[in-house]
């Protein structure tokens, strides 16, 4: 009888644990200031990232999965367009430093992939997690704030709907 309570107890707690939802960061939000390692394996600093203007911060469950790469695709063939518009890009998973490396050079991502072998870098950002990977979302980041939210982010249009959000803002 111990035995079955201590079980429906765990698996009440795996449960609430696998599937827990928080709500993600909204606009208006203070941006996570957070360090984390990329896939060089180079300590990153966000509130440092930030400070050098607008950044993407989107977060892909897994490395080298179909829609993961067409993500990063999207931004890679957007590169010059988000570079224009002053746009930093990281990419963020729970993947490990020499998963997003191997990620980033196959496909030739110009832009940095974190590491977030540990979770805190979705947890700072509040990221809803699928099971034990966290969900695509999006953050765009504009002076320290959360300005625009992506919470089932695209995989093909992920550029175009980073950079639509970023021209509709107003203007200082």
């Amino acid at each position: 009888m111990k035995l079955r309570i201590l079980l429906s107890s765990v698996v009440a707690l795996a449960s609430l644990t696998l599937f827990a939802k928080a709500d993600p960061l909204a606009v208006g939000a203070s941006a996570p200031d957070v360090t984390a390692i990329d896939q060089d394996g180079k300590s990153i600093s966000f509130k440092d990232v930030y400070a050098k203007g607008p950044t993407l911060v989107y977060f892909y469950p897994k490395a080298d999965t179909p829609g993961c790469t067409k993500e990063g695709c999207s931004i890679r063939d957007s590169w010059e367009d988000l570079k224009k518009a002053g746009i930093q890009v990281l990419g963020v998973s729970e993947d490990p430093a020499d998963a997003q490396k191997a990620f980033a050079e196959k496909y030739k991502f110009p832009h940095t992939l974190i590491a977030d072998a540990d979770g805190k870098v979705a947890a700072a950002f509040q990221v809803t997690m699928k099971g034990t990977r966290t969900s695509r979302q999006s953050f765009l980041v504009k002076d320290g704030k959360v300005v625009w939210t992506m919470l089932k982010a695209s995989t093909d249009t992920q550029a175009k709907d980073v950079l639509t959000a970023y021209e509709a803002l107003p203007k200082k």
